[in-house]
């Protein structure tokens, strides 16, 4: 069961807050009886307790509860990319495996009640939504907003669905399944002994296309604002941050962004010898600082951090790191994450 104290973003009440307001509820009634005051909302470092956003949510459902797939709406409504850090995490995946692991761990930090799970067996995969702490009135809001995320999420960063074979809930289901049909691409069942959204195990391991443009360009620039307010780079050194950036979880060696650059390896490092710095030198400031944020931001593994940093194996990751911080990631995580919050990764 989540402390009810625990304090959270709001990217998930102001969600449902537009969501209210679009069908005629003032912000004022959403945030009744809660610490937050509507312009609250427009703070992106605003947090409020997981019993405070519990009440908004059943404030909101005691007025538009009857709506079929109120919980889908909330799920679509979720903009990845303005919490960038997760953004970062899961542009990096490499496979679909990766994308639901990270994306599940992302889940569970934007729906304050109920448990994700992954489970393997014949043939196939499942994303289970444990609803038992949740209030009976609220199952089915939050049960549709976790599973409806991963179809969401995976449309917005790659353009592609994730290729459902069936999806069931345990909650009695209306009659009008069209909204479940367009984020699902099937008609769940409802009734069924557990809340999970289904697919071919066979899928899991397949490359994930090229994130889209607009996703892909979006935290590349976001990446690039936060490097530049660490240390500014102007020349060659800026062309090469830049090129490293590029394409989340893809880190080009030398060679490569040499090429890019119309230039040879030698040139490059010539090049980058005269402005003061090298090219390992720019691969550190970029590694580092995606690490740090990853870490302080997202509920990634050390291996999975490694993994969008370009290293083969987490071993060499966290040796890097000692270098960079003088102690292991998971330290920095647990004694970091207050001293290196930062409004903008909120």
């Amino acid at each position: 069961m989540v402390d009810p104290d625990t304090l959270r973003s709001t990217a998930g009440v102001r969600a449902l807050v537009r969501i209210a307001g679009e069908r005629g509820m003032a912000p004022a009634e959403c945030l009744a009886g809660t610490t937050l005051a509507p312009a609250d909302l427009g703070d992106p470092a605003a947090e409020i307790t997981a019993q405070d956003e519990l009440l908004v949510v059943q404030t909101v459902l005691g007025r538009f509860g009857d709506e079929p797939g109120l919980g889908l709406a909330a799920a679509v409504r979720r903009d990845v990319r303005s919490r960038w850090p997760w953004g970062l995490a899961l542009l990096g995946s490499r496979t679909l495996r990766e994308l639901i692991e990270v994306g599940s761990r992302y889940i569970g930090r934007t729906v304050p009640f109920g448990r994700l799970a992954i489970e393997e067996a014949d043939g196939e995969a499942r994303l289970v939504f444990d609803d038992a702490d949740i209030p009976p009135e609220m199952r089915a809001f939050f049960a549709e907003a976790a599973l409806a995320g991963l179809p969401a999420f995976d449309r917005e960063l790659f353009a592609v669905g994730v290729p459902v074979r069936r999806v069931g809930f345990r909650h009695a289901g209306p009659r009008d399944l069209e909204r479940y049909r367009d984020v699902f691409g099937v008609a769940p069942v409802f009734g069924a002994p557990t809340s999970a959204v289904v697919f071919d195990r066979g899928v899991l391991d397949r490359p994930l296309p090229p994130a889209n443009a607009a996703a892909r360009d979006n935290c590349g620039q976001l990446c690039r604002d936060l490097l530049d307010r660490r240390r500014s780079r102007t020349g060659v050194a800026a062309s090469v941050r830049d090129r490293l950036v590029r394409t989340p979880g893809e880190i080009p060696d030398q060679a490569t962004v040499a090429l890019g650059l119309f230039m040879s390896s030698r040139t490059l490092s010539r090049r980058l010898n005269e402005e003061g710095t090298s090219f390992r030198a720019l691969l550190d400031e970029v590694r580092q600082t995606m690490s740090e944020v990853l870490l302080a931001h997202t509920d990634m593994t050390t291996e999975q951090v490694a993994a969008r940093l370009g290293y083969a194996e987490a071993a060499s990751f966290i040796r890097a790191f000692r270098r960079w911080q003088g102690c292991p990631p998971q330290t920095f995580r647990t004694r970091g994450r207050r001293s290196h919050r930062s409004p903008e990764l909120v």
